[in-house]
């Protein structure tokens, strides 16, 4: 009698993601060379091929996944341009594409360092007239929200050591560091925030989280509606 072949159940994007950066995570740390089989960088059909192995992630998850993480920054692409010699003696250019995890990717894993470069790097910010200061989560805001975003750093920090599903860890956190970004700024888009904190403040039924989230709650009032 035949087999029947077991269907995966299906993931969420934001775990399916998890999982792929983790992957590259992984490779670059025990890389012996800078691409190739052992490298860092490796091509999207290996990709493809190690996380159907791993996961059973099919070709469309992997691809849209990718497509995510280049865009938001946590993976790179590099193209190694070569020519091939055709059978009359013309040379072809061939690009070949890598992808590997950078830095941004590397501190969404093990969290911000000594080495982590500030979010505003580049930018003078003497010259906006504004005191900026940075937090213990390594965001950078206006002094003058910093009763706020002391408050949100540490319901983050809560939110990451609870035992909630590592997506849900992912999502709000990312909703906490749009509120953050946001308090960069003199004039903070209240939209923006409302909209996050929506979502942040669902963080409640955490265990261990609710005080965290009712000390934002008295603090964040002035920014939503």
């Amino acid at each position: 009698m035949a087999k029947v072949k077991a269907i995966r159940e299906a993931l969420p994007n934001n775990e399916i993601r998890r999982l792929m950066l983790h992957y590259f995570y992984d490779r670059n740390k025990n890389a012996t060379s800078s691409m190739g089989k052992k490298g860092a960088a490796v091509k999207i059909s290996d990709v493809k091929a190690d996380l159907k192995k791993r996961h059973s992630f099919t070709q469309q998850e992997v691809q849209s996944n990718m497509t995510y993480l280049l865009s938001q920054g946590w993976v790179e692409e590099k193209s190694v341009e070569k020519q091939v010699r055709a059978k009359g003696g013309t040379l072809i250019p061939s690009v070949t594409k890598y992808y590997q995890i950078n830095a941004t990717g590397i501190d969404k894993i093990e969290g911000s360092g000594e080495f982590t470069m500030p979010k505003f790097h580049g930018i003078k910010i003497e010259a906006t007239g504004q005191n900026i200061i940075t937090l213990g989560d390594g965001n950078q805001i206006n002094s003058q929200f910093s009763e706020l975003g002391e408050a949100l750093a540490t319901l983050r920090e809560a939110i990451t050591k609870s035992d909630t599903p590592e997506a849900d860890k992912l999502s709000l956190v990312a909703d906490i560091d749009t509120v953050q970004s946001q308090l960069a700024k003199a004039q903070p888009n209240r939209s923006i925030i409302s909209t996050a904190w929506k979502a942040i403040k669902g963080a409640a039924a955490i265990y261990g989280c609710a005080g965290f989230v009712e000390r934002v709650a008295g603090l964040i009032t002035r920014f939503v509606s």
